[in-house]
């Protein structure tokens, strides 16, 4: 898995984006915090919202910036976006009231929205090799485990020595030394996108139309709710449970979330080996109906032993597992979205893969934190457990079992001398199909 760290560029651009995620990490702790501080037992609910208007964001921002990705000099834009976050950071100790943590939410998750999928449809095109960009896959997945199991165990230490609020610092930090990175890389030219003629708003929804007609990836998004309704658990409710049911402290709750992240990096070590020998499509399938039972099975452990000292010990094994299943369910879409779209219509599929998915957190996040904050945590883990097995259902007939690279189709519409069926169409066969301006619908 580590062989790809001979790639210089690719060895420097997962460094930014480990150290960035570690800044983020810091973040995440102290946003946590910082809400409990501000509203109390109603933390969940603001952090709740706080995630919704994150999503809001991504969903807004991330297809605008897919559309022009490619007109843009990559690391010129990827480096004003770090310093933009790092801005964002240095402001948020100084937040005193609930309105003010939504407002600099909205403008750090926008810039974020802008970062990710210009950084994510990079990869393949450093790394072009499917082998290769597995492990790249891992790798980058292994990046955020080690932030969801490092960050909480070094915000843990060092709120021992200092106030929450110094965490922010270290998110700054994070970003500066990101961009730094970025800066020492030569990152390949996006391919052009041949979009000449197209209005703003078909530009704009490229990348989700033939998201949506890609029936492989119509499967993927329903997993992904599944996946939503997990991790919004984990995220949104951990200092609830934690502090205000359990009554423990701040380390506390940096290790509960250490325990999803320790689950989440040991799925990410196994799974480059396992989708050598099982495909895609059963990995996730497997994984998302995992998180669906860990869900349920979490509402009967909470119904028995919710207010006993052991349900600690019962969160911890339960975030741990869960974190097994998160990091099965997401790392292969990666694979998914390269193998269902032609180099220069990356950034666009990426882009829409961003925003559709934090659809799925925008319905997950703010439900969790609402029937959090009701102090019903068992109807939480119900409700949640109900979408995830809602998911992983529609996923099941999305995504046809058989999904082969190569389809035969025709073109009625192109005449024997276009190149495509020049190039392409010379046998019967077919060829790679992917969804694109010559093939706007999947074949029946």
């Amino acid at each position: 898995m580590f062989s790809v760290l001979a790639n210089r560029t690719y060895r420097h651009l997962l460094l930014a984006q480990v150290i960035a995620l570690l800044g983020t990490g810091l973040a995440t702790v102290a946003l946590g915090l910082l809400a409990y501080d501000i509203a109390g037992g109603e933390a969940g609910a603001v952090l709740g919202t706080a995630l919704a208007i994150k999503m809001i964001a991504y969903i807004g921002v991330a297809p605008v910036v897919g559309a022009y990705a490619n007109r843009l000099p990559r690391r010129s834009f990827l480096v004003a976006m770090d310093l933009l976050r790092a801005g964002v950071a240095l402001s948020l100790p100084f937040v005193t009231e609930v309105w003010q943590i939504y407002i600099l939410i909205f403008v750090l998750q926008s810039t974020s929205a802008a970062f990710t999928p210009t950084f994510q449809a990079t990869i393949p095109d450093v790394l072009p090799d499917e082998r290769d960009y597995t492990k790249a896959l891992s790798l980058s997945r292994l990046a955020y485990d080690m932030e969801s199991l490092i960050s909480p165990i070094l915000a843990a230490g060092l709120l021992t020595l200092i106030n929450f609020h110094w965490l922010f610092s270290g998110t700054m930090i994070g970003f500066i030394a990101s961009a730094l990175l970025v800066v020492t890389t030569v990152l390949p030219r996006a391919p052009k996108q041949q979009t000449a003629g197209q209005g703003v708003y078909s530009k704009t929804t490229r990348g989700v139309r033939f998201y949506l007609r890609t029936p492989r990836l119509r499967g993927l998004l329903a997993l992904t709710l599944a996946s939503a309704a997990a991790s919004s658990m984990v995220i949104v409710n951990t200092v609830v449970i934690v502090r205000d049911k359990l009554g423990l402290g701040q380390q506390e709750v940096a290790l509960t979330l250490a325990a999803f992240g320790a689950g989440s990096i040991l799925a990410a070590f196994t799974l480059p080996r396992i989708l050598d020998r099982v495909s895609d499509r059963v990995i996730m399938l497997m994984s998302g109906a995992m998180l669906a039972w860990l869900l349920a099975i979490m509402a009967v452990v909470t119904y028995w032993i919710g207010g006993h000292s052991s349900y600690w010990y019962a969160l911890l094994a339960g975030w741990f597992a869960m974190g097994i299943a998160y990091s099965m369910s997401v790392t292969p879409s990666g694979r998914l979205l390269k193998r269902s779209a032609k180099a220069e219509d990356r950034p666009a599929l990426f882009a829409a893969q961003f925003a559709l998915s934090h659809g799925c957190w925008l319905i997950c996040y703010p439900l969790a934190g609402q029937l959090g904050a009701g102090g019903d945590q068992i109807l939480a883990f119900v409700v949640l457990s109900v979408l995830a097995h809602a998911g992983v259902i529609g996923a099941r007939f999305l995504w046809p079992a058989e999904d082969p690279d190569i389809l035969a189709h025709s073109h009625p519409d192109l005449p024997p001398e276009h190149p495509h069926m020049r190039e392409d169409h010379r046998t019967s066969d077919g060829h790679v199909f992917v969804v694109d301006d010559l093939h706007p619908r999947w074949p029946q």
